[in-house]
């Protein structure tokens, strides 16, 4: 059972999130040789307050 986590930053829409979830399950299924069902994808919103990059905050204005 492969499971799957995907870090992103805040505001990805339902819809963005559903196809990404249908792309990969398909594309793990395939790859890992099991059931759709068997593929579990778990989505970890990042505030952007809470991530840097670049030495700033993605959450200041200039980022």
């Amino acid at each position: 059972m492969p499971f799957i986590t995907v870090k992103v930053l805040e505001g990805k829409t339902t819809e963005q999130k559903s196809e990404l979830v249908r792309r990969m399950t398909q594309v793990v299924s395939e790859s890992f040789d099991v059931e759709p069902d068997k593929v579990f994808i778990f989505f970890e919103d990042l505030a952007k307050k809470d991530y840097g990059k670049n030495g700033k905050l993605q959450s200041d204005p200039d980022a």
